[in-house]
C-alpha cells in the first residue's frame, strides 16, 4: 500500500504546502523595488517617481492598505499609477482610503480593464492557452458578454479630486520645482480602448522631461511611443508572471509582451529608437486567483538620473 499512494500522498502534500505559502505567504509579502534610470537630460537633479500598479482591492485587505499608506513615508516627487486598482465592485472607498497618504503628491494615472470590469472566475490553463494562441484580452478573442461593471467613475472622481491626472488618452504634465514633466497616456490595450492617435506626435518640445504611461504593456503601445521617441515608458498588468518557476521565470505575461520583460527594467527598440520600459508586477491578485509564487506583490521607487 505504501509502495502504491505514497508518491501521489508526497505530491498533494507539496502541492498543498505550495499553494498555502503562495496564498497566504507570499501573496502578502510586499516589497519595494528601487530602480534607477538615466533618462532625464544631463544636469538635471534626480526625480523620485513611486509606481504603483494592479492593486486588485478587495474589501478587507487591510494589511494591503496599511502597506500602501506606509509608502508616502518615501516622499516621491510624483506618483504614477498604472491601473487595475479594483477587484471587488465595494473596493473604491478602500482603495481612495489606501492611497489617501500618496495623493497629497503629485501623481497621474491611467486605468486597467479591472478598473471598468470585475472579475470572472475562469482556469488559469487559459493564460497559456490565450499564448499558444496570440490572443489576449479582447485582442483576438470573443467580445465579453455579461460583465459586471465596476464603479470606475468614482475611482476617477476621487482621483480627480486629490488633484491626480487622467492620462486617459491624453496629456498632462506637472511642475516639480522648476521643471515640466510631460506625461503622455493611453486607455488599456488589453480591451482595445487605446487610442495613440489622439496623442501622436512625440514629446513636446517645452518640456524638460515625456514619458509614456500605459496599463497593458502591449507591443503596439510599446512600440508608439518608443517611435515617437520617449525615453521612458511605465506599464503593469503582467503581476510579473503571477506563479513563476524558480531559476526560469514567468511563463505567460498576458499581453504579447515577451516574458523575459514581464517585469522589472529593460529596453524597447522601434524604428530605430530605443526607449527605457518599467514593467510592474504590481502589488495584488484576481480576487479568484489570490496566489503569488517566486514573484512577490510590490511597487516601485525609480529614481530618474542624468543620461551620461
Amino acid at each position: 500500500m505504501r509502495a502504491r499512494y505514497g508518491v501521489p500522498l508526497g505530491i498533494t502534500a507539496v502541492a498543498a504546502a505550495g499553494l498555502l505559502y503562495s496564498a497566504g505567504f507570499e501573496a502578502r509579502s510586499f516589497r519595494l523595488r528601487r530602480v534607477t534610470v538615466p533618462v532625464l537630460p544631463p544636469g538635471t537633479r534626480p526625480l523620485r517617481v513611486l509606481q504603483v500598479s494592479d492593486i486588485h482591492m478587495v474589501s478587507g485587505q487591510r494589511k494591503k492598505q496599511r502597506w500602501l499608506r506606509s509608502l508616502a513615508g518615501l516622499r516621491p516627487d510624483f506618483v504614477i499609477n498604472t491601473g487595475d486598482n479594483l477587484s471587488d465592485p465595494e473596493g473604491v472607498p478602500e482603495v481612495l482610503d489606501a492611497l489617501g497618504p500618496l495623493m497629497t503628491f503629485p501623481g497621474a494615472y491611467v486605468f486597467g480593464s479591472n478598473d471598468y470590469y470585475g472579475p470572472k472566475l475562469r482556469n488559469p490553463a487559459r493564460y497559456l492557452v490565450e499564448k499558444a494562441r496570440g490572443h489576449h484580452g479582447l485582442n483576438g478573442n470573443a467580445p465579453v458578454v455579461g460583465a459586471l461593471h465596476n464603479p470606475w467613475e468614482d475611482l476617477r472622481d476621487g482621483f480627480d479630486a486629490a488633484g491626480w491626472q487622467n492620462l486617459t488618452n491624453t496629456r498632462g504634465t506637472l511642475k516639480i520645482e522648476g521643471l515640466e514633466i510631460e506625461l503622455t497616456g493611453l486607455d488599456d490595450p488589453h480591451i482595445k480602448r487605446d487610442r495613440y492617435a489622439r496623442v501622436a506626435g512625440g514629446p513636446s518640445a517645452a518640456a524638460d522631461f515625456s514619458m509614456g504611461v500605459v496599463h497593458a504593456p502591449y507591443l503596439r503601445s510599446l512600440d508608439a511611443f518608443t517611435a515617437d521617441g520617449y525615453p521612458l515608458i511605465l506599464a503593469g498588468h503582467t503581476h510579473g508572471g503571477q506563479l513563476c518557476i524558480p531559476f526560469y521565470g514567468a511563463l505567460v505575461t498576458n499581453c504579447d509582451l515577451d516574458t523575459d520583460r514581464v517585469k522589472g527594467l529593460s529596453r524597447h527598440t522601434a524604428e530605430g529608437q530605443t526607449s527605457y520600459l518599467h514593467v510592474s508586477a504590481g502589488c495584488g491578485t484576481n480576487r479568484y486567483t489570490p496566489v503569488r509564487f517566486a514573484c512577490p506583490p510590490e511597487a516601485t521607487l525609480l529614481t530618474l538620473v542624468g543620461r551620461e
